[in-house]
């Protein structure tokens, strides 16, 4: 699907200088990465300067989506981001992998204790989360034709069917032990969220149906089954029986990935995937249910309304609880940053004058607020008083939201942001 026709002369998403403003941008954070290559192989975490701390580990889903971020980035012409990918890939089938039972740790198998038969653990587990984003890698850096690629995607979709797809529940199981014996009693959202993501770059990468009609089983799940029956409010923890946990993590509401309430960037990132997904099906002219526009619709305002400018300060709170009352107030870069994406893809899909208002309102934020001019790249983490802050995230580990938020006002929704790159 293209960008609606209905957008106006003055729309920024018609503007060739806005877009121009974007690949900038995407260029400044490009070479701010290029600082995360680690000695040892890899990518690791770096600090508020774009140094890579003495004693940083090289880190498995840091890996992943640098190894996707340079493939974007070399298909789109940046000398010198092929061989960085290439790193990412090989380090991903060397560094990071369980060469006894398959699948990737978190950290450098060197460091794993053999631990094979204990339930999931930080070391040892092999996270659904993770896996996702070691096959997200191998199929944009099989589109920009990096090496080796086409092994590290084959062995992680075998991983991803063989332990993660479950059929009977439409979803992704989220965590095992290292020998794959012993399941996670947790289901999760945000694992699922990602996948989606996933299934509709694999669907367009493979030319394969399947993984969209996934994507479209996953949605139906957790938001037309789930968020949509509640008002938009998304709940992201479940048990294994996918019965809802909503006091899960409630003496620990700071976690990075499983934080206790709801997240609004999040239920922004969902509507931005869920109009991608309707925009996939109707290009392969397969049946697009009537409820995916409105639910998602339903999604993003219920994530701007009550996530939003709503604590008397600019910014994007990071979770609220199920009243809507704000729980952690820090504004966290990758939030904003899906919002942004989110308020862009509604506007190429309805040309409504709403979301081109609030598309430039975040982007004002993230200009004035998140993005480090005197540093680089963009300020990961912002206190109630939109003042550098560390509660959550420590210095600026992570070029993936950003970087894609430079992106995905760009191109149109469907196909998936790899494939539209290499055709150009």
């Amino acid at each position: 699907m293209a960008i609606a026709s209905s957008l106006s002369v003055g729309s920024w998403l018609s503007r060739q200088e806005h877009h121009d403003w974007l690949v900038q941008e995407g260029r400044r954070l490009v070479e701010f990465y290029r600082a995360a290559r680690h000695p040892l192989g890899g990518f690791g975490a770096l600090n508020d300067d774009g140094v890579l701390p003495a004693g940083a580990i090289p880190d498995t889903v840091l890996t992943a989506r640098m190894a996707h971020c340079f493939s974007l980035a070399a298909m789109q012409g940046t000398p010198g981001t092929s061989d960085l990918a290439k790193e990412g890939i090989d380090a991903l089938l060397s560094l990071f992998h369980d060469d006894i039972h398959g699948g990737w740790f978190s950290v450098p198998a060197a460091m794993v204790r053999d631990a094979s038969s204990e339930p999931p653990d930080s070391d040892t587990a092999k996270m659904a989360y993770l896996h996702v984003f070691v096959c997200l890698a191998a199929a944009t850096a099989h589109m920009a034709h990096i090496p080796n690629a086409d092994r590290l995607l084959t062995d992680a979709l075998e991983i991803l069917e063989t332990h993660f797809w479950c059929d009977r529940q439409n979803a992704l199981i989220d965590g095992f032990s290292r020998d794959w014996q012993h399941q996670e009693a947790y289901r999760g959202a945000n694992s699922n969220m990602h996948a989606t993501e996933l299934f509709l770059a694999l669907a367009d990468v493979l030319d394969e149906p399947l993984w969209r009609q996934r994507a479209l089983a996953i949605v139906t799940r957790i938001i037309h089954n789930g968020a949509a029956q509640r008002d938009g409010y998304l709940l992201e923890h479940f048990d294994a029986h996918w019965q809802a946990e909503p006091d899960y993590n409630r003496d620990h509401p700071c976690d990075q990935f499983r934080p206790f309430g709801v997240t609004p960037g999040h239920a922004c990132e969902w509507s931005r995937l869920m109009l991608e997904l309707e925009a996939a099906l109707r290009a392969h002219d397969e049946p697009v249910p009537e409820w995916l526009f409105h639910d998602a619709e339903q999604l993003f305002a219920s994530g701007i309304q009550r996530g939003w400018h709503v604590d008397d300060a600019p910014g994007l709170i990071y979770t609220h609880d199920l009243d809507g009352s704000p729980v952690i107030r820090q504004r966290i870069h990758w939030t904003v940053a899906e919002a942004a994406s989110a308020a862009s893809t509604f506007l190429k899909r309805t040309g409504d004058e709403r979301y081109e208002s609030l598309y430039r309102s975040l982007w004002d934020y993230i200009a004035r607020y998140v993005i480090d001019r005197q540093h680089g790249s963009w300020r990961h983490e912002l206190d109630a008083a939109n003042r550098p802050d560390h509660r959550i995230w420590e210095g600026k580990p992570d070029l993936y939201h950003a970087l894609q938020c430079t992106l995905i006002p760009r191109y149109p929704m469907t196909p998936a942001l790899a494939v539209a790159i290499a055709r150009g």
